[in-house]
């Protein structure tokens, strides 16, 4: 069947702010459904309260509508203007539930709008744990057995007769909210209260647990002619008990059985056919029985999840973008491939190679937090490697995640402490890999390490492997090692620095230098879709070593953008918007853009974003190879957060332009001693302050400076390890504990101006003039986190003098730093006085909100600028305001109920929103206003 000819307008329904349990992924959905039904002429409006994403911009939808994600915000939309067809599957669970929730309410009978891409009556069969129960009997499929219960007392008869351990599963949730593990007795009472709760509905699922056996998920598309494809099956290396958004998962599955595999997939294609009759995507999780591969049904979900972000990038078939299509009334078979151009998408993805995904956590960021998973979602992001073995994908996933690591293991930072190692393996947490690792360098036997994990044999066997590879190397020295042998080592993913490690006193530097001299050097393959069975047309790699280079270098003259890597509290989709923008303003200049990510959520890493797409980790080995193979006009780190900047050190040692504020510049904002300097001889003043390298000198310099005192590491992000002391004790104690976990480096130490406001400036510097973005004054006082702030745009409540001031202290600093592009500036206000709190020559958080607040494209303003292409005279800059903008942040706190909710200079929040209001009388900023300094703590 074609496409449907009535449809010519789509309302396609966001998620919302970034929260644990739905993140980005589902801005990638949104934004690729939105371009798919621009593609066919259709009208595409959004709504989604998210001011940092992509999908809320401009180039991905016609209409953009910033607001609420509530029933009166559709029916206003509906009142303006004409929707045929409304897509709910591309928001996550809090675009399905509002979805529901206007169909019940009668908004879309009102006014004339079809759903597509799910039935609603899926939804709640497939939501309502009884009702999903019911549907896998009755159409013979296996499942755990349970109980549904709506009250204290129906829980507690259920566990009697299920008997323990028993899972508790809300219905109606996202990210596992409320669920749980109840091993005995004595914990039921307090688990089922928490899950009757969590529940919109009151309902739990009191479910037999299945702990140990393995889980297995498939991506499915279906079209209305009920035809269903699978698109990618996907293996979690953890075992039942833990959340999949917290499990290492793997693609293709590595230890399924080709009779279970046929089995699964003739099971999910029958529940997907069972649960309505719709086109789109959909998710089907199973538990495999390890002793005799006896399959039950998890779930189903209806829509685009987290795992179908991570499939698409897996396969390099876009299933968002397909589903989009199959909602308005396509089939498979109308509709071609996106990668080979000729096949059509009604065409299982084979893959030639191997991708892990590992979560990133950030319980760093919640004091007291139980850090044990389990049912319940809380990593707050993820990366993806992708390799020709399992074992280069895991460590290349290893080398993305931001936390210090060279790759799995032989880095320095193992444990030795068996105990510690056991109890990990049992409890598990986030790096329990890291453990596994460990225990088996440690000669503890794979058997011991499987009945502490219940992790197959087959991956125990894959991390041993890596164990005794490294101890072979250490029968050599860099000059002796068999050319062959570095060979495998670096096809099993170890990084330079790796090898380095284990030889000892070498450099990562001189291993490269002996590895090049030998010819090993990386090649660059293709994601296909179809195992280089067809010629492919996007040009999306990642790196081994092998023989044949698939990519191909143009002549063109090139930009490289280097991603943000994994999301975490601090650095989060708000960087992936700009590096989207920095790939469109390179392409619109007339280079050849490059984009370098791993991070499997995002836009930046779609297949046709860039004009080349690495999917390799942001890590130095990997970047540098990429540039050395391209040869850029330069690379971007300005649009990709601290990750892209921490690079910029090391490029420039290696002579690579950087492109915009020279990296000597960057290096004075990001020293305090020098940017203090900097401040002095501009005479803007700043807090005192003084800089330690032991708890003694932490003291000397706090008593010289005067309490109350802001104590940070140099060099972070997100104001990670911050704290605010008032006396010797808490100094001596956050000193000692800051160098603990960053030793060799120094401490920063202000003095913190009590009960000052803050406000903050973005602003671009084109070498000429400086063009102020916007002001934004914080309801907060100084010392809680900017990132946690609700911002005003523009200042509500600042003098004259005080705007003067911020003006012209933007302004001289931008000069003095000589800034290309972007620079934010953070002040404290006191007595009519602006002090300078820090400065970054980089996008900010705040960049993309001012962008939509203001409706100007000022990210690709600013990129223009950084190519030099672009003068800031050459652009008719209007705002387009009317009242304020109120930037709110959004908290997962609901995830870890045991945390203190108290707010200081370390960033918490996960997300934001951004609420439009009319004047100060507005009864949401009066309250906000109301409770301004209430969670301010240390």
């Amino acid at each position: 069947m074609p496409k449907d000819t009535s449809i010519k307008s789509v309302l396609i329904i966001g998620s919302g702010p970034i929260i644990i349990g739905q993140a980005c992924e589902f801005d990638y959905s949104g934004s690729q459904a939105a371009l798919s039904l621009k593609e066919e002429g259709i009208e595409v409006s959004i709504i989604n309260s998210n001011p940092a994403t992509i999908m809320t911009d401009k180039v991905i939808a016609d209409h953009v509508y910033l607001w609420p994600l509530n029933c009166d915000s559709i029916e206003k939309i509906l009142q303006v203007r004409h929707i045929d067809a409304v897509l709910p599957t591309m928001g996550g669970q809090t675009a399905l539930n509002l979805c529901k929730e206007a169909e019940e309410r009668g908004i879309w009978e009102k006014y004339n709008v079809k759903v597509v891409g799910v039935d609603t009556a899926a939804i709640e069969k497939t939501e309502n744990r009884e009702a999903f129960r019911q549907l896998m009997v009755d159409i013979g499929i296996g499942v755990a057995s349970s109980k549904i219960a709506n009250s204290f007392l129906e829980g507690k008869e259920a566990a009697q007769e299920i008997g323990f351990p028993l899972v508790i599963r809300p219905s109606y949730t996202l990210g596992g909210t409320g669920g749980g593990f109840v091993h005995k007795k004595e914990e039921f009472d307090a688990a089922l209260s928490r899950g009757l709760q969590a529940s919109p509905t009151h309902e739990v699922l009191v479910e037999q647990a299945v702990i140990g056996w393995k889980e297995f998920e498939l991506e499915l598309l279906r079209d209305s002619r009920d035809n269903v494809i699978i698109i990618c099956a996907i293996e979690n290396f953890d075992p039942m008990g833990i959340h999949t958004g917290d499990s290492i998962t793997v693609a293709p599955p590595m230890t399924l059985s080709d009779r279970c595999y046929q089995d699964m997939r003739n099971q999910a294609i029958k529940m997907m056919r069972a649960i309505g009759n719709f086109a789109g995507g959909c998710n089907v999780q199973f538990a495999v029985n390890p002793a005799d591969e006896a399959i039950i049904a998890i779930e189903i979900n209806p829509r685009v999840s987290r795992s179908s972000a991570l499939a698409s990038k897996a396969t390099g078939y876009p299933i968002a973008k397909i589903a989009a299509k199959l909602a308005i009334g396509y089939n498979l078979d109308e509709i071609e491939n996106q990668i080979t151009k000729t096949t059509s998408a009604y065409f299982e993805p084979t893959l030639d190679y191997v991708i892990v995904k590992i979560p990133r956590w950030n319980f760093d960021k919640f004091k007291g937090a139980n850090k044990y998973l389990g049912l319940q979602m809380k990593s707050v992001g993820e990366v993806m490697g992708i390799g020709r073995s399992f074992i280069e994908a895991l460590q290349k996933a290893c080398q993305s995640l931001e936390i210090g690591r060279a790759g799995l293991g032989a880095d320095g930072r193992q444990s030795r402490n068996l105990e510690e190692i056991m109890h990990s393996l049992e409890n598990p947490s986030w790096d329990r890999l890291f453990h596994i690792y460990d225990a088996l360098s440690l000669g503890v036997p794979i058997e011991s390490v499987r009945k502490a994990t219940k992790i197959d044999r087959w991956f125990l066997n894959q991390v041993q492997e890596i164990v005794n590879l490294e101890i072979e190397l250490r029968r050599y020295s860099l000059i002796n090692i068999p050319t062959e042998f570095f060979f495998t080592l670096k096809q099993k993913g170890f990084s330079d620095a790796q090898i380095a490690h284990i030889l000892t006193n070498v450099t990562e530097e001189e291993v490269y230098q002996r590895r090049v001299g030998l010819g090993i050097r990386r090649v660059y393959k293709m994601v296909d879709t179809c195992a280089a069975e067809f010629p492919a047309k996007t040009p999306y790699y990642y790196s081994t070593y092998e023989g044949e280079n698939e990519s191909k270098v143009s002549d063109k003259k090139k930009i490289i953008v280097l991603g943000s890597g994994p999301n975490r509290i601090g650095q989060g989709i708000e960087f992936d918007y700009s590096c989207v923008h920095g790939l469109l303003a390179a392409k619109e200049s007339g280079y050849e853009a490059i984009m370098i990510n791993c991070n499997p959520e995002t836009v930046s890493t779609d297949f046709n974003m860039a004009d080349k797409l690495y999917f390799e980790p942001v890590f130095w080995e990997h970047v540098r190879e990429i540039i050395e193979m391209e040869k850029p006009e330069g690379v971007i780190v300005q649009l990709g957060g601290q990750t892209a900047l921490k690079m910029a050190e090391k490029l420039h040692e290696h002579g690579i332009k950087i492109i915009g504020t020279s990296f000597d510049n960057m290096d004075i904002a990001e020293d305090r001693g020098r940017f203090s300097d900097l401040l002095k001889d501009l005479d803007i003043p700043y807090p005192k302050y003084g800089v330690a390298e032991n708890a003694e000198e932490a003291i000397e310099v706090a008593h010289k400076v005067g309490y109350p005192v802001l104590v940070r590491p140099s060099y972070v992000l997100g104001g990670q390890g911050m704290s605010i002391v008032i006396n010797d004790e808490d100094l001596e104690k956050a000193v000692v504990g800051l160098l603990k976990n960053l030793p060799g480096n120094r401490v920063l130490i202000d003095h913190f101006l009590d009960r000052a406001e803050e406000a903050e400036s973005d602003s671009i510097h084109d070498g000429e003039d400086v063009h102020i973005i916007g002001l934004m004054e914080h309801i907060e006082p100084a010392g809680i986190h900017s990132g946690d702030s609700s911002a005003v745009l523009p200042p509500f409540n600042l003098s004259e003098n005080v705007i003067r001031q911020m003006e012209q202290h933007t302004e001289k600093i931008a000069r003095a730093l000589n800034v290309r592009g972007l620079l934010n500036i953070q002040f404290a206000i006191k007595d009519e006085k602006v002090y300078v709190i820090e400065a970054n020559p980089r996008a900010s958080r705040t960049v993309p909100f001012i962008a939509k607040a203001y409706d100007v494209p000022y990210i690709n303003i600013a990129a223009k600028i950084m190519l030099g292409v672009n003068k800031l005279k050459d652009f008719t800059i209007e705002r387009k305001l009317k009242g304020f903008a109120i930037k709110e942040p959004v908290f997962s706190f609901d995830k870890f109920p045991e945390v203190n909710k108290e707010l200081g200079p370390e960033m918490k929040s996960t997300g934001e929103a951004i609420r439009f209001i009319p004047d100060l009388e507005d009864p949401y900023f009066r309250h906000l206003y109301k409770e301004k300094s209430m969670y301010l703590s240390k």
